[in-house]
């Protein structure tokens, strides 16, 4: 497993069909919206989730016992999960304990009032106890390593920053959110029914998106990814699951979805041979007709340099991978 030398930087182009691809909870699930401009939004954390879910998919883990060596790639935030279950994993794999785990420094302990004094809790595990068990976590779980995580609170397996970092995604073009009414002919209790007078119907509402199509930009830092075990295996998992993940993550809610375009920009070092913004900025979308609404891909044009090395950028490649 080969640790990562070069400095990365991808754009995701990605889109929507009469689908929501990614509801906010705090509008009535309306999709997200810069309110300013009227663009779509979709949040890194909603991406994030597809990637998860796709590891899991692929890695076929699930709920039986890793045999060893495979569970570098189970994912830490899952549906359901209790985290602090997964951290006392990491403190009875390696045999420590979370109750008598060193002290931290005292200058990093901030005074405590005598009138809390008591009703302070004790955080569990720090010290020496703490990094073990941040490395374990690393090691065992493919998001932890990719996209860090805080990890302490509870049981502390201390706080990881990942060497994959997303942006926010954005609409080329602003969008419209399209509000309709559904009928279930079903209600849910009896109570329900006898309200009715037998009708037995539900009313609800869908909002979905007519058309957007995405953007998103991406980073991969080589220090960072020494620091938490990412690897060469962990990339070439990560450019798959943002190719195929929205495969995977059917539903009448987000419609028609698909993976676009990705651009990866590889450096020949660490520290990187071009600035980010400069290479995202090769990468051109707009409309082909400004004038008519766009229904689907073929209504944008998408222009990018031709695979290979970047004649204004020394040492750096462009691999169109989607």
């Amino acid at each position: 497993m080969m640790s990562l030398t070069n400095r990365y930087d991808f754009v995701l182009l990605f889109d929507v069909r009469d689908g929501n691809p990614n509801g906010d909870p705090d509008a009535g699930n309306l999709p997200r919206l810069d309110a300013e401009t009227g663009h779509g939004l979709v949040t890194d954390v909603c991406l994030k989730r597809k990637v998860r879910n796709f590891v899991g998919l692929t890695q076929d883990q699930g709920e039986r016992d890793p045999a060893p060596g495979e569970k570098r790639f189970e994912i830490y935030v899952r549906e359901k999960a209790v985290l602090n279950l997964q951290h006392q994993r990491a403190y009875s794999a390696l045999k420590l304990d979370a109750e008598d785990a060193e002290a931290p420094p005292l200058e990093l302990v901030e005074p405590v009032p005598e009138k809390k004094a008591g009703k302070k809790e004790k955080r569990k595990g720090s010290g020496d106890s703490v990094g073990k068990a941040r490395d374990w976590m690393c090691q065992n779980f493919f998001d932890v390593r990719t996209f860090g995580a805080v990890m302490s609170l509870g049981i502390n397996c201390g706080q990881v920053r990942g060497p994959v970092q997303l942006t926010f995604s954005r609409s080329i073009d602003p969008i419209i959110s399209q509000e309709h009414s559904i009928t279930r002919m079903a209600v849910a209790t009896e109570a329900e029914a006898l309200k009715q007078d037998g009708d037995n119907r539900t009313m609800g509402r869908k909002h979905t998106v007519p058309y957007g199509l995405y953007v998103a930009h991406g980073f991969v830092s080589s220090f960072l990814a020494k620091q938490t075990g990412f690897n060469e295996d962990d990339l070439g998992l990560l450019w798959q699951a943002l190719g195929q993940m929205f495969e995977h993550d059917r539903s009448a809610a987000r419609g028609e979805m698909a993976t676009r375009g990705l651009y990866v920009f590889k450096h020949d070092s660490e520290l990187g041979n071009a600035p980010a913004h400069k290479l995202f900025e090769l990468i051109q979308v707009a409309r082909k007709d400004p004038t008519a609404p766009a229904r689907g891909i073929d209504d944008y044009r998408i222009t990018a340099p031709i695979a290979g090395r970047l004649d204004a950028f020394p040492g750096v490649e462009l691999r169109i991978l989607v």
